[in-house]
C-alpha cells in the first residue's frame, strides 16, 4: 500500500520529473532508470509513513519495491505499457482527426476539374477531391499498420525476472500484473507468449518503429504535395490557397509560406531517424539480454510524442483552413494539352503526338491544333467532358 500511494504521487506530480534525472545513455538494461524509480518509491513511502525522506527502511528498494522483478523484464514492460497508452492518448486521435477532415474535403471538392501532374508534368485531368482521397486513404493505411504493430506490444515481459525463467518470481506473477495493467489502462495487455524472446529481443518495439516511419513517409508526401499545389501564388501552380496564421516573411510582407508543411516534414525526418537508430539499437539482442533498451524507448517514443505533435498541428492549422482555387485549377486543366489523351482510340497514339507537339510549338490549344491539321475539332467537345476526363 505505502508503494502504491507513493507511485500515485509520482503520477499526481507531487513528485516531478527533477526526481528521475538520468539520461537515455545508460546500462542498456535500463537498471539505472529501474533502480532510480526503486529509490523514488521506496523513499517517498518511507517519509509518508516515518516523515523521513531515506531509502534504508522500513520500504526497501530492492527487498520491496523491486520484489519480484528485474530491470531485465520490468524495463521493456514499461515500454510497451507506455508506447500503448501515448499511441492510444495521442497518435490515434490525431491521425483520426486528420483522416476525416481529409475526407470530408474530398467529397466537398469532388467537382473541382484539375490537371493531374506525373514527373511534375501535366497528366491526364482529375478532380480536386479524388487528389484529395489519396492522401485520406494514405493515412487510412498507415493508421492501420500502426494498431496492427500495436498488437504485437500487447504482450508483456514482467514476470520473467532475469533471464526469462522468472526466478524469485511467484507462480503466475506476470500473468496478474498483466491483467491488473490490462483493467486499469483499458488496453489489452497478456503476458508475453515467450518470456525468454520478450528480455533478448525486441523485434516488436522494431516493428512499431517501423510502422511509424512509413506514416512519416505518407505525412511526407501529403505535405509536399501541397506544399507544391500551394507554391505561387502568382509565379507558380497556386492551385491551393493555404490559411495566414503567422507572418511568412521576416522581410517581404503578405508572404503566406507553407511553414505548417515544413513544419511536418521536419518531423517526418527526424522519425526517419530515429528508426534508423531503433534499427542499430535492435541489432544488440545478445544471448538472454537486450542491451540498447533505453534507445529504443527512446527512439520509438520520441517517434510517437513527434508525429502526434505534428499531425495536430498540421490538421488545425493548415487541413482545416485549406481551399482550392477552382479557377485556377480549372484554368490550368483547360490549358493543359494532355487532355487530347481522349482521342487516342479515336485517332491512334502517334497522330495525336502530333497534334499536341503542333499544340505546343505554336501556343494553340488543342482545338486549334486539331483545326490546323485538319481534323473535326467538334469531336473533342463530344468526348472530352469533365466527367469523362476525371474518370466519372
Amino acid at each position: 500500500g505505502l508503494i502504491a500511494a507513493a507511485a500515485e504521487d509520482v503520477v499526481s506530480g507531487v513528485l516531478g520529473p527533477e526526481e528521475f534525472p538520468l539520461p537515455v545513455w545508460q546500462s542498456g538494461s535500463g537498471t539505472q532508470t529501474n533502480m532510480n524509480v526503486n529509490e523514488v518509491l521506496s523513499a517517498r513511502a518511507n517519509e509518508i509513513t516515518t516523515g523521513t525522506v531515506t531509502t534504508s527502511g522500513p520500504v526497501h528498494p530492492n527487498d520491496h519495491v523491486n520484489r519480484s522483478q528485474s530491470s531485465n523484464d520490468v524495463f521493456p514492460t514499461a515500454i510497451h505499457v507506455a508506447v500503448c497508452e501515448t499511441l492510444r492518448r495521442d497518435l490515434v486521435p490525431s491521425l483520426d482527426d486528420l483522416f476525416d477532415l481529409l475526407n470530408e474535403k474530398s467529397r466537398s471538392y469532388g467537382d473541382v476539374l484539375k490537371t493531374g501532374r506525373t514527373h511534375v508534368q501535366d497528366a491526364l485531368p482529375m478532380t480536386f477531391g479524388q487528389e484529395v482521397s489519396g492522401w485520406a486513404t494514405q493515412i487510412e493505411d498507415a493508421t492501420s499498420r500502426v494498431l496492427a504493430a500495436r498488437d504485437g506490444l500487447l504482450g508483456l515481459a514482467v514476470g520473467g525476472t532475469a533471464v526469462g525463467t522468472g526466478l524469485n518470481a511467484p507462480a503466475g506473477f506476470g500473468a496478474r500484473v498483466a491483467q491488473l495493467l490490462a483493467e486499469t489502462t483499458g488496453i489489452a495487455f497478456v503476458p508475453a507468449v515467450n518470456r525468454f524472446a520478450g528480455i533478448a529481443a525486441h523485434d516488436a518495439l522494431l516493428h512499431m518503429s517501423s510502422a511509424l516511419r512509413n506514416l512519416a513517409v505518407s505525412l511526407a508526401k501529403i505535405a509536399d504535395d501541397i506544399r507544391w499545389l500551394a507554391s505561387g501564388p502568382r509565379s507558380g501552380l497556386g492551385e491551393l490557397l493555404l490559411p495566414a496564421n503567422e507572418p511568412g516573411s521576416s522581410m517581404m510582407p503578405g508572404k503566406v509560406n507553407p511553414s505548417q508543411c515544413e513544419s511536418l516534414l521536419m518531423i517526418c525526418s527526424q522519425v526517419v531517424g530515429n528508426d534508423a537508430a531503433a534499427t542499430a539499437a535492435s541489432l544488440r539482442g545478445t544471448l538472454q539480454l537486450h542491451l540498447a533498451k533505453p534507445l529504443l524507448a527512446h527512439s520509438v517514443l520520441g517517434s510517437v510524442e513527434l508525429l502526434a505533435a505534428g499531425i495536430r498541428s498540421f490538421t488545425s492549422r493548415l487541413v482545416a483552413g485549406l481551399e482550392p482555387d477552382p479557377d485556377r485549377m480549372r484554368s490550368l486543366a483547360e490549358r493543359s494539352l494532355m487532355s487530347a489523351t481522349v482521342l487516342a482510340p479515336a485517332l491512334g497514339y502517334e497522330t495525336v503526338a502530333r497534334v499536341v507537339r503542333h499544340a505546343n510549338d505554336r501556343g494553340l490549344g488543342l482545338r486549334e491544333a486539331l483545326e490546323d491539321l485538319g481534323f473535326d475539332a467538334d469531336e473533342l467537345d463530344a468526348i472530352s467532358r469533365p466527367d469523362r476526363l476525371s474518370g466519372g
